[in-house]
């Protein structure tokens, strides 16, 4: 963890200073890794069947990067929500490259919401035991999907994360976490529009 924290330290200090968008990428690349690689030291119970070999996707090949997959599709869909809501095109993003049908500028929004309303609720399902094996299915090829019954659990239980509350420390008011996304994208649009000198990300401790 100590590792971890010392590489997104390091991160951080270069990206200040960086102005180059592969550079820029190259940075959050080698966060990632770091991040994904100390994640199954938070998972406190059935550490055998949620152990993680790295971040996998298309298809996911373990039941923590199912988990992770379905979570980050839900939280990606009222991302997008968001910003198509305030009148912004959802595939044209900053961080993320631009590919057709790929939503960059949900993905850009997402990343800085990832950790605590889809990374930490995934933590807590399997912490808490409210998933366990028999709620996922293995496909041919080795890939790993939440059954019909691990879906559900998990929807219910993001359905209930967004009504929880946060501070929102540019309102300086209490909101559901439901509401952040569109709160952010509301943001991102006075900066865009020229409203807003900085963009605030939303910051979560």
């Amino acid at each position: 963890m100590r590792q971890a924290a010392a590489v997104h330290a390091d991160t951080l200090f270069h990206l200040e200073k960086s102005k180059d968008i592969e550079e820029i990428r190259g940075f959050e690349g080698e966060a990632a890794n770091a991040y994904f690689h100390v994640f199954d030291s938070m998972v406190k119970e059935n550490g055998e069947t949620f152990r993680m070999n790295g971040r996998n996707r298309r298809p996911p090949l373990d039941p923590m990067n199912a988990v992770l997959s379905f979570l980050y599709t839900l939280l990606l869909n009222d991302c997008v929500s968001a910003v198509e809501g305030v009148g912004m095109d959802s595939q044209m993003g900053f961080l993320h490259a631009l590919r057709p049908g790929r939503s960059s500028l949900g993905l850009d929004l997402m990343e800085e919401l990832r950790p605590v309303l889809a990374d930490r609720l995934a933590l807590t399902l399997i912490n808490l035991r409210q998933i366990a094996m028999d709620d996922f299915e293995e496909r041919p090829g080795g890939a790993v999907y939440l059954s019909e019954k691990g879906r559900k659990t998990v929807v219910v239980a993001y359905q209930k994360r967004k009504q929880d509350e946060i501070h929102h420390p540019l309102l300086e008011e209490k909101v559901p976490f439901g509401l952040v996304p569109h709160i952010q994208a509301r943001l991102l649009a006075r900066h865009l529009r020229g409203d807003m000198e900085e963009y605030m990300p939303m910051l979560y401790s």
